[in-house]
């Protein structure tokens, strides 16, 4: 008799983003063009961390519209909320529930170590609040509620991800197997990708100067008046090469990968992210040009990239009723895992449940 083959359970991958600022070209070809296909491999969970941006004074209606916008945003970069949760954090209360009790269970020092919170706490000196100090416990929550097996994280993540694992280990000390202990994934195709401006600097959504910067969405007509340098992805084409083209580089005129090159070693590797060409290749192709062509070449290859994204954007900003059943979709589908979570949490701590 044929014995029945059970399908092994797919790991669960969660990440989170926050709405705060523009999206750049960074976030994109660093995390975002890849978490596509995490859904292929993984059991897939996306949020938009809104609760977390409140750490930092925001503008109601500006929060709402670029929540809004980067929903958009992740289902056209190709997130499928009937392939994987994709929810607005705030709809599901039971992240600060849970956020509450780990407070409870994660120790002062080691949340006055968080390097976040020293960072935060200078550039914002007059609004220290108690949430800053605290976010890393929402953090936690927001991980192991979904009982996530790996987490997508990038150098600046990885003391969030150990504190988690710190807090979930406590807990499960205490209590036993409640929390599955997560694990950091680090992306084989994930770009690391520098200011255009300051090669030797990431490229930030908070840099001061807007040349270093490529942006995927915003509002253009009002921005624009402001930063008429910045690149959106709602921009048109040659937006985008003029921004490019003023990318620094070096005095050399060889477009090669070495030590000492940030400008050129930046352009190569978007080149090579966006058109899957090898440093060699690309090294080949443009031997005896100048860096003129070059910049050109990488401008032209970023348009063609971000076009259909810019192209399934604009459609679903224009159905706004759409957007909104797929995020109480995603909600009622949060709610339904994260909950069964809380509630053994609840229990193991001695609260009694309805």
């Amino acid at each position: 008799m044929a014995e029945e083959i059970k399908k092994e359970r797919k790991k669960r991958s969660l990440s989170l983003i926050q709405p705060t600022s523009v999206p750049t070209l960074g976030n994109y070809l660093g995390a975002m063009r890849g978490w596509k296909d995490f859904q292929d491999d993984f059991d897939t969970v996306f949020g938009i961390a809104d609760l977390h941006s409140i750490t930092v004074r925001q503008d109601p209606q500006k929060l709402r519209t670029q929540t809004t916008q980067l929903y958009a945003l992740l289902m056209a970069t190709g997130l499928d909320p009937d392939k994987s949760i994709l929810f607005i954090q705030s709809h599901v209360p039971q992240h600060s529930q849970l956020a509450w009790i780990l407070n409870c269970y994660t120790q002062f020092g080691e949340l006055n170590r968080m390097t976040q919170f020293k960072d935060k706490s200078q550039q914002h000196a007059d609004n220290v609040n108690a949430g800053l100090f605290t976010y890393p416990s929402l953090m936690a929550a927001d991980i192991l509620l979904y009982q996530a097996d790996v987490v997508p994280v990038g150098v600046d993540q990885k003391q969030h991800l150990e504190i988690t694992r710190d807090i979930a280990e406590r807990f499960n000390g205490i209590y036993g197997n409640v929390f599955t202990i997560p694990e950091p994934y680090i992306t084989k195709t994930a770009a690391k990708v520098m200011s255009l401006a300051d090669p030797t600097r990431k490229m930030s959504k908070s840099d001061p100067n807007p040349k270093g910067t490529v942006y995927l969405t915003d509002e253009p007509n009002v921005i624009m008046k402001k930063f008429k340098s910045c690149v959106y992805i709602l921009d048109p084409p040659e937006t985008i090469i003029k921004k490019f083209k003023s990318a620094v580089t070096d005095s050399e005129a060889q477009v090669a990968y070495r030590e000492g090159k940030d400008g050129i070693n930046n352009l190569m590797t978007i080149y090579s992210c966006v058109t899957g060409k090898s440093y060699e290749q690309i090294e080949s192709e443009f031997a005896g040009k100048g860096y003129g062509d070059f910049k050109t070449a990488v401008g032209e290859a970023v348009v063609a990239e971000l076009e259909p994204v810019q192209k399934r954007y604009n459609e679903f900003m224009k159905d706004k009723a759409y957007l909104k059943e797929k995020w109480t979709q995603g909600a009622d589908l949060a709610q339904r895992v994260s909950q069964r979570t809380l509630d053994k949490v609840m229990k193991k701590v001695g609260f009694v449940l309805k």
